[in-house]
């Protein structure tokens, strides 16, 4: 004699199934958004020790000029992710846009990369 599922144990399980699987996707997409804005906290970390550091070999050499923006996004060595940042040369500025459309602005002047006021990425304020 075999026995199977019922109809209703199966239904039940793709119930549950159903269930759990709308309680874990909003998550998912959560955790993903504070990755990308982590990463952009790792990245403006990295860019200020880069700028640090070719200032400091500047001043070995003698030259005591500005680092301009691109410059110091060449000094990267996996670069910038070109769908989240954005360089503007003129007003030597970086953009970053996080994934719900909200910006900050990062202005590098006297070789210092410095927060924008009117950053609304949330974590990245305490930059």
């Amino acid at each position: 004699m075999r026995r199977g599922f019922t109809m209703i144990e199966l239904v039940f399980v793709i119930v549950v199934i159903g269930i759990l699987s709308a309680i874990a996707i909003p998550k998912f997409a959560i955790t993903r958004n504070d990755a990308i804005v982590t990463k952009a906290k790792t990245t403006v970390g990295a860019l200020r020790s880069a700028i640090s550091m070719e200032r400091q070999k500047r001043i070995l050499r003698g030259d005591f000029s500005d680092i301009n923006i691109s410059t110091a996004v060449g000094l990267l060595d996996y670069g910038l992710d070109n769908h989240r940042w954005a360089t503007n040369n003129t007003n030597n500025t970086l953009t970053f846009t996080a994934p719900d459309g909200n910006t900050c602005v990062f202005k590098l002047q006297n070789n210092k990369l410095t927060k924008q006021a009117g950053c609304a990425v949330p974590g990245l304020n305490d930059l």
